[in-house]
């Protein structure tokens, strides 16, 4: 199952990259998250993990497997018969504006049933997480 939505961020890219990847911060700008935790000091760097409490979810355990600063991350999660993988990926626009895509990617023997009854809501988180990424940004 694949879930992905996008927004358009009047910011330039260090700073929608800054704010993305201060991952202890998010729930000061998503009602997606309510609550997360570094397990390792400094910038997120490739093998970094954080744990992530989010409404009507349970924690969660994300490791980045990918990274390219300060245009992708990738982390991955684990939980019985679904692999999620969410991708962060920032594309500088010609008119000086970042657009930020964001997607869900769930495999596993479980996965097509956790996207039909789980679906609504993670599109619902990812909305919500893209339009608080957008706010926070464009703040300054």
């Amino acid at each position: 199952m694949r879930f992905a939505t996008s927004t358009e961020i009047e910011a330039d890219i260090d700073r929608v990259w800054a704010v993305q990847t201060d991952v202890e911060r998010w729930p000061e700008w998503t009602d997606s998250v309510r609550a997360a935790r570094r397990l390792e000091p400094g910038p997120l760097t490739l093998g970094s993990t954080a744990r992530l409490e989010q409404p009507r979810l349970r924690p969660a355990l994300w490791r980045v497997t990918e990274i390219d600063a300060p245009r992708f991350f990738a982390w991955e999660s684990d939980s019985p018969g679904v692999h999620t993988r969410g991708e962060h990926r920032l594309v500088s626009l010609s008119d000086g504006r970042v657009r930020a895509d964001l997607v869900v990617v769930q495999t596993g023997p479980l996965a097509p049933l956790t996207g039909l009854l789980g679906g609504r809501l993670i599109r619902r988180y990812l909305r919500l997480e893209a339009d608080g990424l957008r706010a926070r940004c464009e703040r300054g």
